[in-house]
């Protein structure tokens, strides 16, 4: 077991790359789980990075977890010590993972990875030339079909509606995106997978056609 590992209260897998849910005491991929660390003051505080100092308390990225390790105590209980939660906790991870998820896309539209627009999109797509589609979830149906054909086996993105989209690449009206192949497009499918597990029930959103 590596120092980190047993520091973490957790033993260490494969490459050292498992942590154990809080909430469900399963062992599961770090990219299935989420971070969070106890600051100076005993608060409850999520690094989504990764990248705070500080022994780590890893959920799994869905809200039902993270809800239960909310209203059980679970943080307390892992880190042997009163700490803070905030009570609107849940719906801050969820905001903070919608934002990175949303910053990848600004990130490929400055590194040219990254293009808007049905016909545009449509003739990147007929070239291969995308990994990931990404479609406004108040998007038309029938253009977001159109496009979802031609799509293939190509993972599609439909999390975001178009005002956040639009936000993000610094766009008017963006309802259709491609990524190009490349880690940028790899890390955006998995920071939007793990936005899609935390926020609410899609339902709760309208969606509207043209």
């Amino acid at each position: 077991m590596t120092a980190r590992a047993h520091k973490e209260g957790r033993p260490a897998g494969p490459g050292d790359g498992s942590r154990r849910c809080i909430a469900s005491g399963a062992s599961k991929p770090r990219d299935a789980l989420l971070r969070f660390v106890i600051d100076p003051g005993g608060t409850v505080v999520p690094d989504l990075g990764e990248a705070l100092p500080g022994r780590g308390h890893w959920v799994s990225a869905e809200r039902a977890a993270l809800v239960k390790a909310c209203e059980r105590g679970l943080f307390a209980r892992a880190a042997r010590r009163p700490v803070a939660v905030a009570p609107d906790l849940v719906d801050e991870v969820e905001r903070q993972l919608e934002a990175r998820a949303l910053d990848l896309l600004g990130l490929a539209r400055r590194a040219g990875a990254l293009v808007t627009g049905f016909d545009q999109v449509r003739a990147a797509l007929a070239e291969r030339r995308v990994a990931v589609l990404v479609e406004a979830s108040d998007g038309a149906r029938h253009g977001r079909a159109r496009l979802g054909a031609l799509a293939r086996d190509i993972p599609v993105i439909a999390e975001f509606d178009g005002a956040a989209l639009s936000r993000s690449v610094g766009r008017d009206n963006v309802v259709h995106a491609a990524l190009s192949p490349g880690r940028l497009a790899d890390r955006f499918v998995q920071e939007s997978a793990r936005f899609a597990r935390v926020r609410q029930e899609p339902g709760d959103r309208g969606r509207h056609d043209e």
